[in-house]
C-alpha cells in the first residue's frame, strides 16, 4: 500500500467514522458497538486491503492522549478518596483474572505452557481505558462507581502489561520469579510517576510563558507523548507516567490557561478524542481479517477454539464478579469488626461495576506483540479479539439498561456540599459584593446604577432559585428557550448582513463568537 492509498484509506474510515456514528444515533446503540461491528464487515469488503497493525505504534499514537484527557478531567480528590477501592481494582482484580483465565486455559488445552497461559491471561485481564470511556458517557453512574471505573482504567493496563512482560519471559526462558516480578513493577511505577510528575511540572511553568493560545493548547497536546515516551525509553511505565501528567496539567490548567484558551482547547481535545476513539474501534474491528487469516481461516476457528474461546470470556467474566463481591463482603465484614473507615457498594453497585469491564485497544495490541514463536499464539490472538468483541458487544450494550434495573441512588456521603444552585447563588452574592464597592465613588454616588441593578437582581433570582428547583423548572426553560430563539433570530440576522455587504468577516465573526457564547450559556443553564 503506496502513501496515496494509505491516505485514501484513512477518508474512507473518516466517512465510515460519521456514518457508523449516525446510525448508532437513530438506532440508540453505544456508538463503539457499530464502529466496532462496521469495522469487522468492512475488513471483508472486496478490494480493500487487510489491515495489519503495528501494536507498538497503535499504543503509542492513541492510548498517552486517551489517557491524558481521562486523567484531566478526573476528580482528583474523589481519585484520592477512594483510592484503596482503584487500586484493588488496578492492580488485585488483573492479578486475580489473570489466574483465573490461566487456571481455565491449561484446564481446557493442557498442552499449552503455563507461561502461555499466564500471557492469555494479563493480555486479557484490564478491562480498557478507551472502551470504558466510549461506554461511561452514555450512562448516569453515582459519583463512586464513576471515580472507580475511571480510575481503574487508567491505572490498570500498567499492572497487565507488567504481568505479560514476565509471562513472556518465562515462556521465552522458562524461569519465572515472583519477588522480581513485583520489585520490577514497583520500579516500573514509581519511576513512571517520577517522570510523569516531571513533565506536568515543566508544563504547568512553561505553558503560560509561551503567551499564545494555539501554543499553549499545542504544548498540552505534546505532553502526553513527552510523558509516554520519556518513561518508555527509561523501561519504566508510559501508563503511569502519562496519567501522573494528566493529573498535574488537569490540576493546575483552571489557573494556567485563559478562559479564551480553555474554550479553544476543550473544544479542540473533544474533536481529537472523539476521533481517536472512533479510529480505536473502527481499527479493532478491520482487524479480524487479519487475525483470522493468521491463524488459518474461520473454519480452523469454529471447530477448534470456539468452546475454549467461550469458556475463557465466561470465566473473565465470573472472575471479576468474584473480585468485586469478594472485596465488598470482605469491606462488610472489618465493618462488622469495628472498622468502619471503609464503605462497602453493596450487592446494586457490586452488580455494575463488575459487569463494566469492556476490553479494547490495548488487550489487541499486546495479543499482536507475542511473538511469533510464542507457543499457542493463535489461540491467543482468536480469545484475545473474542474477549474484546464479547465484552463491548455484550456488556457494552447492556451495561445501559443492567444501570437502570439496579436503581442506583448516590450516597450521601458522596453527595457535594452545595448543589448547583446554591453555588450559582454564591457565585452571584460574591459578584454583587464586589459591584457594590466599585458602583459608587468616593463620595457614595452610585456610578454604575445600570450595572450594579443587574447584578443585585441576577444575586435576588440566584438566590431565591437555590433549593426551590422544581417549582421554577418550567418557568426557567420557557425563559431560556425565548434566549435561544432571540439568538437564532440575531444569527439569521447577522448572515443577512453578511450576505448582502453590509458587514465584514471581522464583524460576523466577533459579532457570531458573542451569539455562541449566549446561546451555549443558555443551553448549560437549561440543561
Amino acid at each position: 500500500m503506496n502513501a496515496l492509498q494509505m491516505f485514501e484509506l484513512v477518508i474512507g474510515m473518516l466517512l465510515a467514522i460519521i456514518l457508523l456514528h449516525f446510525i448508532a444515533h437513530k438506532l440508540g446503540l453505544p456508538p463503539a458497538v457499530a464502529l466496532l461491528t462496521g469495522g469487522a464487515l468492512f475488513a471483508f469488503l472486496p478490494g480493500l486491503p487487510v489491515l495489519s497493525l503495528d501494536p507498538e505504534l497503535v499504543l503509542v499514537i492513541f492510548l498517552p492522549p486517551l489517557l491524558m484527557d481521562g486523567a484531566w478531567f478526573i476528580a482528583l480528590r474523589h481519585l484520592q478518596r477512594h483510592m484503596l477501592g482503584i487500586v484493588g481494582l488496578a492492580v488485585g482484580a488483573v492479578i486475580f483474572t489473570t489466574a483465573v483465565v490461566a487456571l481455565v486455559a491449561h484446564w481446557l488445552i493442557p498442552a499449552l505452557p503455563w507461561a502461555a497461559c499466564a500471557a492469555l491471561g494479563a493480555i486479557v485481564s484490564p478491562p480498557d481505558a478507551i472502551s470504558a470511556r466510549a461506554v461511561l458517557q452514555r450512562v448516569k453512574l453515582p459519583r463512586r462507581l464513576a471515580i472507580l471505573l475511571e480510575g481503574e482504567s487508567l491505572f490498570n493496563d500498567a499492572s497487565g502489561l507488567v504481568l505479560f512482560r514476565f509471562a513472556v519471559a518465562a515462556g521465552v526462558t522458562g524461569a519465572f520469579s515472583m519477588v522480581e516480578a513485583m520489585e520490577s513493577f514497583a520500579l516500573l511505577a514509581i519511576g513512571g510517576a517520577v517522570v510523569g510528575a516531571a513533565v506536568g511540572a515543566a508544563w504547568v511553568l512553561l505553558a503560560p510563558r509561551l503567551d499564545d493560545k494555539y501554543l499553549m493548547i499545542a504544548s498540552s497536546l505534546l505532553a502526553p507523548w513527552a510523558s509516554y515516551l520519556l518513561a518508555e525509553s527509561g523501561h519504566l511505565s508510559g501508563v503511569i507516567a502519562t496519567v501522573t501528567t494528566g493529573l498535574i496539567c488537569g490540576w493546575y490548567q483552571h489557573v494556567v490557561f485563559t478562559a479564551t484558551v480553555r474554550m479553544n482547547g476543550t473544544a479542540f481535545w473533544a474533536v481529537m478524542i472523539f476521533l481517536m476513539e472512533a479510529f480505536v474501534f473502527l481499527l479493532i474491528g478491520s482487524s479480524l481479517r487479519g487475525v483470522i487469516d493468521r491463524v488459518g481461516g474461520f473454519d480452523l476457528v469454529l471447530q477448534e477454539m470456539t468452546g475454549p474461546v467461550l469458556a475463557i470470556l465466561g470465566a473473565l467474566i465470573a472472575a471479576r464478579f468474584l473480585w468485586v463481591f469478594g472485596s465488598d463482603a470482605l469491606i462488610m465484614l472489618l465493618r462488622a469488626m469495628g472498622l468502619k473507615r471503609y464503605h462497602p457498594i453493596g450487592p446494586r453497585g457490586a452488580t455494575v461495576l463488575a459487569w463494566a469491564g469492556m476490553r479494547g485497544v490495548v488487550t489487541l495490541a499486546v495479543a499482536l506483540s507475542v511473538p511469533e514463536d510464542f507457543p499457542g499464539r493463535d489461540f491467543i490472538l482468536v480469545t484475545a479479539f473474542a474477549v474484546i468483541i464479547g465484552t463491548v458487544l455484550i456488556q457494552g450494550m447492556s451495561l445501559g439498561a443492567v444501570i437502570r434495573l439496579m436503581r442506583l441512588e448516590e450516597p450521601e456521603a458522596d453527595r457535594p456540599r452545595m448543589t448547583m444552585s446554591e453555588a450559582e447563588a454564591a457565585m452571584a452574592r460574591a459578584q454583587l459584593k464586589v459591584v457594590e464597592v466599585h458602583a459608587r465613588d468616593a463620595a457614595g454616588t452610585v456610578i454604575h446604577p445600570r450595572l450594579l441593578d443587574r447584578y443585585q437582581r441576577q444575586a435576588s433570582i440566584a438566590t431565591s432559585y437555590a433549593g426551590q428547583e422544581a417549582q421554577f423548572a418550567d418557568q426557567l426553560h420557557a425563559h431560556f428557550d425565548l434566549i435561544l430563539k432571540a439568538v437564532a433570530a440575531g444569527r439569521r440576522e447577522l448572515l443577512r448582513l453578511h450576505r448582502t455587504g453590509d458587514i465584514d468577516e471581522d464583524t460576523l465573526h466577533e459579532l457570531e463568537r458573542d451569539l455562541d457564547l449566549e446561546e451555549l450559556s443558555a443551553l448549560a443553564a437549561k440543561s
